[in-house]
Parts: structure tokens; sequence; C-alpha cells
């Protein structure tokens, strides 16, 4: 067949045919091995395609693409450059091509873009732009820069071949103490439902296409409420609770997504407890993926798993339970009849290509019922143009990511988001911003960052001024995957609160305190000279607003308790709920 200057093979190949009649071509010319390999959406490092990860029990690139012909994977880890990338990214699509059809592979990513490094759900900037967190984002109440935060991350995915986001995560963090919060856009359903639509729009452009990022909005229908501030991917964090009868207020951001044309929706792990919905978790939840989401809403496009539904699985070194939710005393098979059912289209993080095909051919799965999700698997392939050319200029990787218009845009977001919370004046003079020239003690930051600014010396009693970085206090979880989950209470230590004031008590004292979540800092407003929040920012980017070289413009994203006891008296569901916080959401002081 010749299409102009084009010789394809099949219809499918054909570009100036719609997207429907290329899928419904495609479709009738797949084996079932292929129907089910389009149902896993799982991971791979970007290492040696030959060789598997054993931290996270995960087998080559090779043997998944090739024998279990799985076509979706989220990528783990990084190169140090973009045509690095891009290379890796353009050998593993030459290696799908190896089978009949030539299903290209469609490459997703946690967020990539901070300075979170936690495995489970976001990783380090590397070679990219590195900007805020979401809550950063929300810090400076810019939907304007959103979008261009996230039309630069478009470019930067694009160009390593990177094609579904598997953000942005717009739970709504009422409960201060949950993990999770570091990746939302903090507590107020208003500004979330704003900031989401600039997200969308900056990924996908106005409509899906061959330029576009898949934004994977999670996790629906709220993953904020959790009981304790506990979170989901373990068994103690289960529970999803609305004691204020707020499951409402969390639904406000996905009408907001869906409104804007979000592509893929995840559910989260927890269970509803309480309300109208069944009690198991959102992954297995009918009356929440059918019922909610696809008929209330009418949502028509992917819905994918959280990771892990399905399969116990030992991940570094520790045994890692499947979050089945509500049906843990299903079998492995019956748990994936119960997701099928539910209405989802895809299995995140699983392997188990076996079961499916097992329960197809024992006629418990219809290829009927795999078709319906197929149709959508294979469409968003084609609006994303990778049918027609799934490989990217590795020289033009190297010139895209990280360039220095990106990283100059990711820094000044940075300097943009820093909070100032306190600022004490002395003799009419606040400490903030500090005079050049002086003696300063330094804790958390590089020596050499301040170069320029001061003479650094080695202790406070040397000092005209102490400028201390610390990061929000947690309890340490100490099992493998766990400890990489910043949960419990939101007190510092005695021995750690002692330290800090002993320092505010010699010298006066700028603290900045990175919020992956709110922190409690009632004991240390009164005491210290100046308190900034940042939520990922530079020693370069933090020291240019505490000198003056730019001015502080974030304004806090969620609430600061006075007290654990306030914290563990709100309701999980209800934001703002603490009672009277030491600061309010949206508290920043300007110079």
């Amino acid at each position: 067949m010749t299409t102009g200057s084009i010789s394809v093979a099949h219809p499918y190949q054909d570009p100036t045919l719609s997207v429907e009649q290329r899928v419904e071509d495609l479709l009738s010319r797949l084996d079932l091995a292929d129907k089910v390999g389009l149902f896993f959406h799982t991971m791979s490092s970007v290492a040696d395609q030959n060789e598997g990860n054993s931290e996270f029990g995960i087998p080559s690139l090779a043997s998944m693409v090739l024998k279990r012909r799985i076509n979706h994977f989220n990528l783990l880890g990084s190169t140090s450059t973009g045509g690095e990338f891009a290379a890796w990214q353009n050998a593993a699509q030459r290696l799908a091509r190896q089978l009949p059809l030539g299903i290209p592979i469609s490459f997703s990513s946690d967020p990539r873009h901070s300075f979170t490094d936690n495995p489970g759900t976001a990783m380090l900037a590397g070679p990219f732009s590195q900007w805020p967190e979401p809550l950063g984002l929300a810090a400076i109440r810019s939907e304007e820069l959103v979008r261009r935060f996230a039309d630069i991350a478009r470019q930067e995915y694009v160009a390593v071949g990177l094609r579904v986001a598997l953000h942005p995560q717009i739970d709504l963090a009422t409960e201060p103490r949950w993990a999770r919060t570091n990746g939302t856009f903090g507590e107020d359903a208003e500004l979330t439902s704003r900031l989401v639509v600039s997200y969308i729009h900056g990924f996908q452009g106005e409509e899906l296409g061959p330029e576009s990022v898949a934004t994977m909005v999670k996790h629906f229908p709220g993953g904020g409420p959790q009981k304790g501030g506990e979170d989901p991917h373990f068994p103690y964090g289960r529970e999803q609770v609305y004691p204020g009868g707020r499951f409402e207020y969390h639904l406000l951001p996905f009408e907001a997504a869906i409104r804007a044309g979000a592509s893929q929706m995840m559910p989260y792990y927890g269970m509803p407890v309480g309300t109208q919905y069944e009690e198991v978790g959102f992954g297995f939840n009918r009356s929440v993926i059918t019922g909610l989401l696809r008929e209330r809403y009418g949502f028509q496009g992917i819905v994918c798993t959280d990771w892990g539904l399905l399969t116990d699985v030992e991940m570094m070194g520790a045994p890692m339970p499947a979050r089945a939710w509500g049906v843990e005393s299903l079998s492995r098979e019956e748990r994936m009849l119960t997701v099928l059912d539910a209405g989802v289209d895809q299995f995140g993080g699983e392997l188990c290509t076996d079961v499916l095909l097992k329960l197809v051919r024992q006629g418990r799965v219809s290829e009927a019922r795999l078709d319906i999700s197929i149709r959508r698997l294979l469409a968003e392939k084609f609006v994303l143009g990778l049918f027609d050319d799934p490989f990217v200029d590795e020289g033009r990787a190297n010139l895209i990511v990280g360039n220095r218009e990106f990283r100059d845009a990711g820094l000044a977001a940075q300097r943009d988001s820093l909070t100032v919370l306190t600022n004490t004046a002395e003799d009419g003079q606040p400490t903030l911003p500090l005079a050049r020239g002086r003696r300063v003690y330094i804790e958390g930051l590089k020596a050499s960052a301040v170069e320029g600014f001061g003479t650094v010396v080695a202790t406070p009693e040397q000092a005209d001024v102490a400028i201390l970085r610390i990061k929000a206090p947690w309890e340490p979880r100490t099992h493998g995957f766990e400890s990489f989950f910043h949960a419990g209470s939101l007190a510092f230590p005695k021995d750690e609160l002692d330290r800090l004031l002993a320092v505010t008590a010699v010298v006066p004292t700028v603290i900045d305190i990175y919020l992956d979540r709110p922190a409690i800092i009632t004991d240390l407003v009164d005491q210290a000279a100046a308190i900034v929040a940042n939520y990922g920012s530079s020693d370069e980017s933090l020291l240019a607003v505490l000198f003056g070289d730019s001015e502080p413009r974030g304004s806090l994203p969620f609430d600061l308790p006075r007290s654990m006891a306030a914290v563990e008296a709100s309701k999980e569901d209800v934001p703002f709920d603490t009672e009277n916080p030491v600061f309010r959401f949206g508290h920043g002081l300007r110079y």
C-alpha cells in the first residue's frame, strides 16, 4: 500500500487514516499475547536493556518487551545528559520493532523536575531543569507560571521520548501528617483546581497530539484524607476516612482536570470508610471507577491502577504485600477480575501477564472486555504519533534538556516560591534582607555558596548571623521502601529543638525549613530572627533571597499547625481544620 510518498504494509500504519480506523485495523491483527501485554504498565530502569533491577525485582526490558509483549513502562533512574537518555529510548524502540506488529513503547515518568528522591513517588532532576516541588508552585499562586513549568517539562520529556506524565498529583492535603503532601498543590480545592488546568494544558496542549505528553492525573477520587495521616502504600495506612463528610470537596480538582481534558486517571490505594462507596481499595472499586468516574463524570480516558495491587513482592530487601486493601483474602486471579470489573484499563506495576492469559483462556475474561480497554490504549499511542515515529533526535535532546533558559526559569521559580514566615526587627531594621560582608555561621549549606555574601565562621559565637537549613521533622520508618516516606509527628524531637534554640540564643538566626509537609514551629517563632519556608530550593536560590538580590513571593499552601494535639483533634478530610494554627494558608511576608 502506498500513501503519497509513504509505503505502508497495513492500514494501521497509514497516517492519513483516522485514529479510529487505525485502531480497528490493528486490533484485528493482535493475537492474545499482544492484547494481554497492553494491559500492563510496569517499571524499567534506564540502564542495560538486557539486565534486570534486583532492588525492585524487575526483569530486563528486553524480556518484558519480547516475551511478555509489554509496551508501557514507567522509567526509573536517569542519565547524565538528555542525549544519552534519548539514545536509550531509541534503542528500546528498536527493540519493540523486532516484534511482528512493531507496537511502539509508551514511556512514562513520575515527577523528575524537583528535589524529591523517593523511588516510589519522584526522582531528582538530574539533567533536567530543576524547579520547586508542586507545593512551591502553589506557593507562587500563578497559573501562568504553572503552565510555563509544564510546557518546559513537556519539551524536555518529548525530547527524550517520555510521553506519559504520571502526574499531576491533585490530592488535597487536608491531613497534615500525610507523607505524600509534597507532591500536591496543598490543601485548598479552589487553588488546586485552577493550577491543575494550567498544568494539563502545559503538558498536553489544548488537545492531545504528536507534541504532547499525556497526563495521568492522580489519585482519584482524592488521596488526602488518610486515617491518622498514614499512607496506603502500607497496610497500616489503608483506610481513607471522612469524619467531616467532605468526600465531595476532594473531588473538585478532579472535576477541573476532566474538564481540562486529562488523558488518563490513576485511582489511589486507599479504601473509603463510612461513605456510600464500597469499602475496598479504589482500584478495585466499581462504584468509584465505573459509577463515579465513568458514569457521573463521563470520563472516557485511560484508567491505570496505582502500582502493585495484585502481587506480593519483595522490594529493597523487605516484604511488600500487594495493596489489595479490602480484598486481601482474594487470590491474585480474583483480584485481577475485580479490577477489570471495576472498569480499569491497565494494571500499574504488575508483570503477571500469565495470569490474564490464563483467565481469558479459561473464559473468565472475554476478549470483548479486553478490546474495550485496548481501544483506549492504542488510540492514545496513535494520537501521540508514536506509530508514525517513535524515535527522537539525540542531538536535539542535548540542546533541549536542561538548557540555560529552562534552568534559569526553574531557579527563578525556586526563588519566587520562598515564603518568609517571620522577619523580626531590631532598632526598626528587619532581619531580612541580610547585609553583605558579615560573619556567617552556617548549617546545611555549602560554604562555597556563601562566597560573595559573607565570611563563613566555625561557631555561632564567632558569627554576626547564623543561617540554618533544616527539614520538616518526621518519624523515621526503617524497613526498606518504607524509609523513604516522611510520616508521623510534625513536631521536632526535643534534642533537635534544643539544638536549634541553643544557636538562636547566641546569635541572630535565620532558619530555612524545607516543608515537604507542614511542620510545628511554635517554639521557634519567637526565638529565631527570621524563618523562611522552602519547597525545594538550591543554596544559591535561597541566598539570593536572604541577601536581597531577589524578592520572596511565596505564600503558604497549607496551614502550619500549632501543636500535635491540634493535628490529632482535626478531621482528616476537612481543610484548615487544626485549631488556632501558627500561620494560615496564604501567609507570606514581603520585603
